[in-house]
């Protein structure tokens, strides 16, 4: 009895542990790239690729076939002495014929070489998926981080408030201040608690958008890592780095870029693809052919004798020149040609898109380390403040007027400083992302 009340203790503290884990950024994107739908869609597309290419390659070798016939004949039948008699017969023929290409005008190889460049487009669709998803996640993991913190904040003006509660009671009843001071303090309290179970919500909110980011089921238990972020500023500044080294890096890493690369080299063999169809193809043809018959009324020469008799093989070229097709090869070779067009385009729209979006990352960056830098100033100044009221008020030489709108004004200030520095940090990983830069936060 002693051991199964044991073993079960063991279960539940292990099974409570395991529930009470929290989750690090990185546990976080791996589940994600995981367990997510699209991402699992996008691989569909790259499996499709490599049968495409297999299929290509296979196209160079031999075929074979085997083909059964049967014929059945009714009525009269011309004799050799110019005679007719009504005769019915039954033939059974037997082949086996095998087909290989020995010149198809370069279309294979180049149609391998596309389909290989087709397969690894599609590769690289799948890595920007991820890095997108990765990206989402990162953004919803730091959205947690902030409102627990805007939650933290919000506690502490509670506790500010308590303890002005207990002060001014006693100061009340000391007759330094009125009895009405005591009821706006206690009115603030409420509010305080209000704003507290606001965020509270937002931050249970937040949590439920990034478990279900990962696709996950059990939400009750879900919860993340707080990391040491340390001093934000100092640790990622070298991720500001200047647009036109961004972009340099970003064009030999990112997924996107590397997807049109290889879209515009598809296109360009599949120009000489279409171009195969000027030239003439060769085939080298193998077969083996055999029949019986079969005459009623008359003695037939036996099936196997049959079979062996009449048994011939052939081997044959087949040579097809193109002459005139209605102009279809000329119109697809056009074709072809204005969708290089179209993909050298598009891949400069990527290059143009990139180098935008990296600019705009970084003076956005730039922007949210002189915002931080100021927040954390303003935040100083309105400490002091607050503290300053705070004597004011606990000596009776203030109003809670006075006193709450210093303590609204240092929990504005605070809540700026979280925002500027979780918007900074965010922001130099988007840097790091674009340089190729895997995105972690201890």
């Amino acid at each position: 009895m002693k051991k199964t009340i044991i073993l079960c203790s063991l279960l539940f503290i292990g099974l409570y542990s395991h529930a009470q884990t929290k989750w690090t950024l990185r546990q976080c994107v791996d589940y994600a790239v995981e367990n997510n739908i699209d991402l699992r869609k996008t691989s569909l597309d790259v499996k499709s690729a490599e049968i495409n290419l297999s299929t290509t390659k296979n196209s160079r070798l031999p075929n074979l076939n085997a083909d059964i016939g049967q014929n059945f004949s009714f009525g009269r039948s011309t004799l050799s002495d110019n005679t007719s008699q009504s005769v019915n017969s039954s033939a059974t023929s037997f082949g086996v014929s095998s087909t290989t290409p020995l010149f198809t005008g370069f279309r294979i190889p180049n149609q391998t070489k596309a389909d290989e460049l087709s397969l690894q487009a599609a590769t690289e669709g799948l890595k920007k998926a991820k890095e997108n998803l990765e990206l989402n996640v990162v953004s919803l993991y730091l959205n947690v981080l902030f409102n627990r913190e805007i939650l933290r904040a919000q506690k502490e003006q509670v506790g500010l408030s308590s303890m002005q509660v207990e002060r001014t009671q006693i100061l009340v009843e000391s007759g330094k201040v009125p009895a009405s001071q005591l009821y706006d303090i206690k009115a603030q309290l409420a509010k305080d608690e209000l704003n507290v179970t606001t965020a509270d919500n937002e931050h249970i909110l937040s949590l439920l958008n990034l478990s279900q980011a990962l696709n996950l089921t059990d939400y009750n238990n879900f919860d993340i890592e707080e990391p040491n972020l340390g001093n934000v500023i100092a640790d990622n500044i070298s991720s500001i780095v200047p647009p036109s080294q961004v972009y340099a890096m970003a064009l030999g890493v990112k997924p996107h870029v590397k997807e049109a690369e290889y879209k515009l080299g598809s296109s360009q063999k599949l120009l000489k693809v279409a171009q195969a169809d000027y030239w003439p193809t060769l085939d080298l043809r193998l077969g083996y052919s055999t029949a019986y018959q079969r005459v009623s009324g008359v003695d037939n020469i036996s099936f196997g004798k049959q079979l062996k008799d009449r048994g011939s093989e052939y081997i044959s070229f087949s040579l097809a020149i193109p002459i005139f097709n209605r102009f279809q090869v000329r119109n697809k070779v056009r074709k072809a040609r204005l969708d290089i067009e179209r993909q050298e385009l598009e891949l400069d729209n990527v290059k143009l898109a990139l180098y935008k979006e990296i600019q705009q990352a970084y003076q956005s960056a730039s922007a949210a380390q002189s915002e931080y830098n100021s927040t954390i100033k303003a935040y100083d100044a309105a400490e002091e403040s607050f503290k300053y009221a705070q004597e004011r008020y606990e000596i009776g030489k203030s109003t809670v007027f006075e006193f709450n709108e210093a303590k609204t004004k240092l929990l504005t200030s605070k809540s700026e400083q979280i925002r500027a520095k979780y918007d900074f940090l965010f922001k130099s990983k988007i840097l790091d992302f674009y340089q190729g830069k895997p995105i972690d936060i201890e």
